[in-house]
Order: structure tokens, then C-alpha cells, then sequence
């Protein structure tokens, strides 16, 4: 509570944030905990804390927005991604420069 409520109060913004109600804005992360590390869950807090990771974001929620459902993005078109950053990758990465990288000095 501390860090939500009291710290949009602290800011004077507690009207917009700070609380999970409607008309509020709020980002919202849920995590799959049905993983072999998150197992046993004697400490739910603990595990996401020393344990969790990027890989168990299951959803993600912004300003009401579901962005991730599932693990698919839903606003995002991958493949789409996925052309155009191969497209640009040879002049952000000059053949010269690549076989560089693969060369130990």
C-alpha cells in the first residue's frame, strides 16, 4: 500500500493511480506460477521476487489495455517485426562489420 496509494498521494495524483478502481489507470503484470521453479509455493512473494523471471509473464494489462494475453501480443504484429528488422539489418550491421564481431583480438 505503501508504495501505491501513498506514493500517488505523495505525487497528488492518488485521484488517477495509486489503486486498483474503475476509471483509475493501472498497468497489471500476471505471472504463470505453474513452472517447475516456482514450485512448491510456500512463498508466493518470495518466488517473485528471487525467482520469477520475463519468460513467466503470462499477461500484461496497461491503462486497461491487454498488450499480452497468453504470451501472444495482441497489439503487436511479429511477423511483421520480424521482416522489417531482418530488412534494416544490413545497413544497421555492415557485412564488414559482422565479421568482425565473430573475430577474437
Amino acid at each position: 500500500m505503501m508504495a501505491t496509494r501513498d506514493g500517488a498521494r505523495c505525487l497528488n495524483l492518488d485521484a488517477d493511480i495509486g489503486s486498483l478502481e474503475a476509471g483509475k489507470k493501472a498497468d497489471i503484470v500476471l505471472l504463470d506460477f505453474d513452472k517447475p521453479h516456482l514450485t512448491p509455493r510456500h512463498n508466493i512473494v518470495s518466488h517473485l521476487v528471487y525467482a520469477a523471471n520475463s519468460a513467466d509473464v503470462d499477461t500484461v494489462l496497461v491503462d486497461g489495455r491487454v498488450l499480452l494475453r497468453h504470451g501472444d501480443w495482441t497489439t503487436l504484429d511479429i511477423a511483421q517485426i520480424r521482416a522489417q528488422s531482418s530488412a534494416c539489418a544490413p545497413r544497421a550491421w555492415p557485412p564488414r562489420m559482422a565479421a568482425k564481431r565473430g573475430r577474437r583480438d
